[in-house]
């Protein structure tokens, strides 16, 4: 299956360190989420199209990666900001290459069970950075375009290390029901990352079950949740 071409990070910053104001991608390209912020912080239009199409001035939408219909970049807020709250029913998801597959049978069967889902992209099975979808997927948490999210890669655990360095972000990589429900009970997570080549399809039906039926349980965790949001807190300030 051919992919769309992908704007990645390392291109942006590449046209900046050249000078350049405007950049033209394909139309149908898919640019990153990373891509995308870094393009908005240096002042690097992403234009689609051909110059001779497109006005140089022109200042296009910055397409979410996977999707069809696009939306601008925006930085995750502080933990201490307050977000919007996102629709109950809004389930953001992602993957890289090695979860592509897997994510693809999953999808109806959230959308089955009534979730709105938002597909931040890998679209195909082309080798990618599982960064810049984990990133896609924490941003639509952190911003409140969705209520939870999932990403799936390799084995569940390098995206939890980039969903967790978005401040307000809590991801989980859960390998059983157990650990899906402690996840979202006691930790109060609102990211599963799950591991493609760890876990089997069905096992992975029942642990997204878990991890998007339950609730936070509040009380004694939520000081726990309190501290650990203050941690967080420290380091923005530094």
């Amino acid at each position: 299956m051919a992919g769309k071409p992908v704007i990645s990070e390392d291109q942006v910053r590449d046209a900046v360190r050249r000078g350049v104001r405007t950049m033209t991608i394909p139309p149908n390209a898919l640019v990153t989420p990373l891509a995308a912020d870094t393009a908005r912080a240096a002042g690097l239009t992403l234009q689609r199209g051909t110059p001779e199409l497109s006005p140089s001035g022109a200042t296009s939408e910055l397409s979410r990666p996977g999707g069809g219909s696009g939306t601008q970049a925006t930085h995750a807020a502080p933990p201490s900001a307050a977000r919007p709250a996102a629709p109950p029913m809004a389930l953001a998801i992602g993957s890289d290459h090695g979860g592509y597959a897997m994510k693809t049978e999953l999808i109806p069967v959230l959308e089955k069970a009534g979730f709105h889902v938002l597909d931040v992209g890998t679209d195909s099975p082309t080798s990618c950075d599982y960064p810049d979808f984990a990133y896609g997927v924490a941003r639509m948490v952190t911003t409140g375009r969705a209520r939870l999210g999932i990403m799936i890669d390799g084995a569940g655990l390098g995206s939890a290390m980039v969903c967790n360095k978005v401040p307000g972000i809590r991801a989980a990589c859960a390998y059983n029901e157990f650990t899906a429900w402690n996840a979202r009970a006691h930790n109060n997570a609102n990211v599963l990352t799950l591991g493609s080549r760890t876990l089997g399809i069905e096992v992975v039906k029942r642990i997204a079950h878990t991890f998007l039926t339950t609730e936070f349980e509040g009380g004694r965790h939520a000081a726990r949740i309190a501290k650990l949001t203050d941690i967080e807190a420290r380091f923005a300030r530094d």
